[in-house]
C-alpha cells in the first residue's frame, strides 16, 4: 500500500495585500506550521503551481519536488465559485455532476490522474503529499473513490483540511478525512481565494 495526503492550501492574504497568486497570510503560515508538525515524512511533495499551494507545503516544513498546473474545480456554467458550501451533501453533488460527463468530468479526471501520478512516484509503503485547491479536491475525491458513500463525507475542504488516501493495485482504496484546526475568527465557509 502507498499513501497520498492531500491538503487544501492554507489561509491567504486578503484585499490589496493579496497580491498575484494569493500568498499566505501570517495566520496561514501559522496554520500550515501546526498541520505540518503532525504530518509526514513524505517521499514526494507535489503542489499546484500557485504560490499559495507552494507556500503551504514549505510552511508545513516540506520541500516541494514538483509543481503542476491543476484545472479549477469551478467550471463555468456548471459550478459557481464556492457553490459547494451551499450544498447539503457536497460530495454526493460532485459525484452526480461527474456522472453527467462533460467538462466537469474532464476536470475530475485530470485531478485523479495528477493524484495517481503523485502517489505512483513513491515506493511501496511510502507517502506523498499533494497541496491543491478547494473545488478541485472535492472533484478528485469522487473521481478516485466512485463507489464510496459520498453523502457521508461531510463538509467541503476549508483551508488546511486534508484527506489521506490508500493506494493499492493501481487504484485508490480508502479515505480518511483530516480536518484542520479552526481559529476563533475563521468561519467554515468560503473566503475569496
Amino acid at each position: 500500500m502507498r499513501w497520498l495526503d492531500v491538503r487544501r492550501h492554507s489561509l491567504t492574504k486578503k484585499g490589496t495585500a493579496r497580491g498575484r497568486g494569493s500568498h499566505l497570510s501570517a495566520d496561514g503560515v501559522a496554520l500550515a506550521r501546526l498541520i505540518g508538525a503532525g504530518a509526514g515524512p513524505y517521499e514526494r511533495v507535489v503542489t499546484s503551481s500557485s504560490p499559495r499551494a507552494v507556500e503551504t507545503a514549505v510552511a508545513m516544513g516540506f520541500a516541494v519536488d514538483d509543481t503542476v498546473e491543476m484545472p479549477s474545480g469551478y467550471v463555468e456554467g456548471v459550478i459557481p465559485k464556492h457553490a459547494q458550501w451551499e450544498w447539503a451533501a457536497p460530495y454526493a453533488r460532485f459525484a452526480e455532476i461527474v456522472r453527467t460527463g462533460g467538462v466537469a468530468a474532464g476536470v475530475a479526471e485530470a485531478h485523479r490522474a495528477i493524484w495517481t501520478d503523485t502517489v505512483g512516484g513513491v515506493p511501496e509503503g511510502g507517502t506523498a503529499l499533494l497541496v491543491g485547491h478547494g473545488g478541485g479536491i472535492e472533484f478528485a475525491l469522487v473521481a478516485c473513490l466512485q463507489e464510496d458513500s459520498h453523502a457521508s463525507w461531510g463538509a467541503p475542504f476549508a483551508h488546511g483540511d486534508g484527506v489521506r488516501l490508500g493506494f493499492a493495485d493501481g487504484r485508490f482504496v480508502s479515505v480518511s478525512f483530516q480536518r484542520a484546526p479552526r481559529s476563533r475568527c475563521e468561519r467554515r465557509s468560503p473566503t475569496p481565494l
